[in-house]
């Protein structure tokens, strides 16, 4: 987010510097990732003073000029422009100066006169958009003098990195509320540019049309559209902006248009609210619609001039016959406001956030309007803003307000949330003043009461973020300052309240599964495969998993294709993680499962076993009854056969499953094994229907700590590994083991694996010795390892082992 240090300034006039107001946002608010000082690029450039100016000889439009720079000596410089007189002074740029926008200044002939320089134009320096003559400047200043003395820009862009979760500062005011919560200055939020009253005439409201003298409002879609606004403006005149409204456009990067798209520009950035202006006269039947795509609907030009696609399943902007507009996204090119616009049909509307991102993505088109709506706008002041929008209209381009018409309710006030001080002071370490809170949480918006020892804070419509009591404690904690909080380690009381069963569960099943060998994947709960009764993220965090899950095992097999399609297919996978039983109408429930998948060799090759039998049923149910053992101790556990042939219930409340795994791809390769699989529920999590949380209660007895097993987490391999065979001549008074404590310790850190596969013994092999072959695979975590480092390490161990034990390399 881009904002404008003059511009917070007319919502809060403070005396910091825009480098003083980037620090104290990114101290309690907001990362600030730099601030580019305005007219930086202007630094170079100087005031010059024409001594003499003449007719050029050879051009009848060019004037050949004498130049004081202030370097002590006349320059010529030939020049365009015909207001140049001899006496005034203009901004000049020297020989090797850059201008704004790329071109350097070099000494050149023009039409046989040399010219070391050039007198420069508002355009050229990028000041505005006069190009015809040069830029005169009043000024007593000598010459030489730096232009940006004489020109005082004086404006700074921030760049906020504004999270998801706070689409209140995507707005000026909503940074200047920030600054004047933690400066102390008072907040207006009507910027003091707006000097035209706003409108007080009635509106003509209505559930789901309003229907007025000059045009009308009818939404057919109230759950995409809750809200709509709409302003008739008469008798506008469409021009060019004032220069503080350009100047506030330019300040962030935009250009001006006109007149009234300006002010549409303005109330976006400066209060946060998209608005769009549409020329009444276009509109038939004077009508908006906002409703619905329909199936013989196909394509809609929008402003940018590009044809789109009008996709099924979305919301359209219409008037009388045909779509204007894509919802919360970009207007119609038809209905545009051009010079010939005379009456004006200001909207502002308020969009769901999960419509407006179907739309954007069904035409691909990202703005600043649906970049808004897609996080959030504060849907209780919607009326207010578009009035003072419309008074920005006819401040700037003259027309009188005659109607306004409002669709839909208000949205009812947040509700109110409960702050404890006594539990702000447990949390943050230190005692906040009463007094301190309330006016932390005033200054943001929120309106505070009392309620006997505790406080009933309710936060603004802009707020989204405000919904639990440690919200507000953070809200006080970063206005007061992270850096005023304790970080030193103080004593405290271990509680006595136990461990949730489920969580002593886990752990148990954990341990047992992490014993024997199996690796714990980590995923989110998320799925691409669901109905219509499949519970559905309303904003998902990939658009190909919207789907909550059902089942941990298909998890895990979208786990396992991942490692087939990576010809690995030896798999000890488990998860402990959290499904979603779908509802009719409710909430779903929410459980906790343990998933294990089994798949490839049972145990590794040996050379005594070259090819190991792969997991079977048998493996399945042993590792299902420990699982529900370790899950349920004390209890006994035993299996049953299930709908199908290979599928076993666990028999302990009917708590879970064991058999193969049908969600592995059915394009499996030909040399992948079966997958078998085990889901066990051990709890759930929330659901109206279960007290406390947990049908699988444990007794007091089970919920012991006991010993736990250490878990080591370490990040996958990224670099392919690397392998080499070395037969030894090993005596028969040495161990195979002891041949393998010296490879290893030898060997450092890059062995990862040492593997016994062959033992000879036979012609080539002398009497009192075997033959001993070993696979050794080395891995870099950052590279890939060198032929010639393989070759160093193997020489390096041969020479170890020669020397501690006496054993050579076999004769190939």
């Amino acid at each position: 987010m881009i904002v404008s240090h003059e511009w917070i300034k007319q919502f809060v006039p403070h005396t910091l510097s825009a480098e003083q107001v980037g620090e104290a946002l990114s101290r309690h608010c907001v990362t600030l990732d730099g601030i580019t000082t305005l007219g930086a690029e202007l630094s170079a450039f100087v005031v010059a003073q024409v001594v003499e100016a003449g007719r050029h000889p050879n051009s009848e439009r060019l004037w050949v000029t004498k130049v004081d720079d202030g370097s002590g000596e006349l320059l010529e410089v030939v020049c365009g422009a015909p207001n140049v007189v001899a006496g005034h002074k203009y901004p000049f740029a020297r020989t090797g100066t850059v201008m704004p926008g790329g071109l350097k200044i070099e000494k050149r002939k023009i039409r046989g006169e040399t010219s070391n320089g050039m007198l420069c134009s508002a355009r050229e320096l990028g000041l505005g958009e006069e190009h015809d003559g040069i830029l005169t400047l009043d000024t007593d200043a000598a010459p030489g003098t730096a232009l940006l003395e004489i020109i005082k820009l004086g404006d700074a862009r921030l760049d906020l990195d504004v999270l998801p979760n706070r689409p209140d500062l995507l707005s000026h005011v909503g940074v200047a509320r920030e600054v004047s919560a933690i400066s102390g200055t008072p907040l207006s939020t009507v910027p003091a540019e707006l000097t035209t009253a706003v409108s007080t005439l009635a509106a003509v409201e209505g559930k789901t049309a309003a229907r007025g003298q000059l045009a009308s409002v009818i939404v057919d879609d109230a759950e995409s559209c809750p809200r709509f606004v709409g302003v008739v403006i008469q008798g506008v005149q469409v021009g060019a902006s004032p220069a503080w409204l350009r100047q506030r456009l330019e300040s962030i990067g935009l250009r001006s248009i006109s007149n009234v798209v300006d002010a549409t520009n303005y109330v976006l950035h400066g209060l946060g609210h998209p608005v769009h202006a549409y020329d009444l006269g276009t509109l038939k039947d004077r009508t908006i619609t906002v409703r619905p795509t329909r199936a013989d609907e196909t394509s809609l030009t929008t402003l940018d001039g590009v044809s789109r696609v009008v996709a099924a399943g979305t919301t359209v902007i219409c008037d009388g016959e045909r779509p204007i507009g894509f919802a919360g996204v970009m207007g119609g090119l038809d209905t545009e406001v051009t010079e010939r616009t005379t009456d004006v049909l200001l909207e502002l509307a308020v969009f769901d956030a999960r419509f407006v991102r179907r739309v954007r993505r069904a035409v691909a088109l990202s703005t600043d309007a649906s970049y808004r709506f897609e996080r959030g706008v504060d849907a209780q002041d919607a009326e207010i803003v578009a009035r003072r929008a419309a008074a920005l209209i006819t401040q700037v381009a003259g027309g009188t307000v005659a109607e306004v018409l409002v669709v839909g309710e208000a949205p009812a006030a947040r509700g109110a949330v409960t702050l404890r001080p006594s539990r702000l002071a447990r949390l943050l370490g230190v005692d906040v003043s009463t007094a301190e809170i309330v006016r932390r949480l005033e200054s943001l918006g929120c309106v505070v009461q009392p309620l006997g020892d505790a406080l009933l804070v309710q936060a603004p419509g802009w707020r989204h973020d405000l919904g639990l009591e440690v919200d507000l404690i953070e809200e006080v904690a970063r206005l007061v300052g992270f850096d005023a909080l304790p970080d030193e380690l103080r004593p405290f009381r271990p509680g006595n309240a136990p461990d949730h069963p489920l969580h002593l569960a886990s752990r148990r099943v954990r341990d047992v599964l992490v014993g024997i060998g199996m690796a714990e994947a980590r995923p989110m709960p998320f799925t691409s495969t669901g109905d219509e009764h499949t519970p559905r993220v309303r904003n998902p965090l990939a658009d190909d998993e919207p789907f909550l899950r059902a089942s941990v095992l298909d998890t895990l097999a979208r786990r396992a294709e991942y490692n087939l399609s990576r010809m690995q297919g030896n798999l000890r996978l488990f998860e402990i993680g959290n499904v979603f039983t779908p509802r009719d109408g409710r909430l779903p429930i929410e459980e906790t499962r343990v998933g294990a998948l089994l798949m490839g060799a049972r145990r590794p090759a040996h050379f005594s076993e070259p090819e190991p039998p792969a997991f079977d049923a048998w493996d399945a149910k042993e590792l299902g009854a420990r699982v529900a053992t370790a899950a349920f101790p004390g209890r006994a556990v035993s299996l049953q056969p299930a709908d199908g042939a290979l599928e076993w219930a666990i028999v302990v409340d009917d708590v879970g499953t064991v058999g193969q795994v049908s969600a592995v791809p059915l394009d499996r390769p030909l040399w992948a094994t079966e997958a078998w699989g085990v889901e066990v529920t051990l709890g759930v999590v929330s659901s109206d229907d279960v007290a406390g949380a947990n049908q699988h209660a444990h007794t007091p007895a089970e919920r012991e700590s006991g010993a736990t097993r250490a878990v080591r987490f370490a990040p996958l391999p990224t670099t392919p590994a690397a392998e080499f065979d070395m037969a030894l001549l090993v005596p028969d008074a040495v161990t195979a083991a002891t041949v393998q404590e010296v490879l290893r310790r030898t060997a450092g850190e890059l062995l990862e694996q040492v593997t016994l596969f062959d033992e000879f013994r036979g012609p080539g092999v002398p009497d009192g010795t075997r033959s001993l072959g070993w696979r050794l695979t080395w891995r870099h975590p950052e590279r890939t390892l060198r032929d010639k480092e393989l070759e160093g390490r193997r020489a390096r161990l041969l020479e170890v082992l020669d020397k501690e034990l006496g054993i050579r390399p076999r004769a190939s």
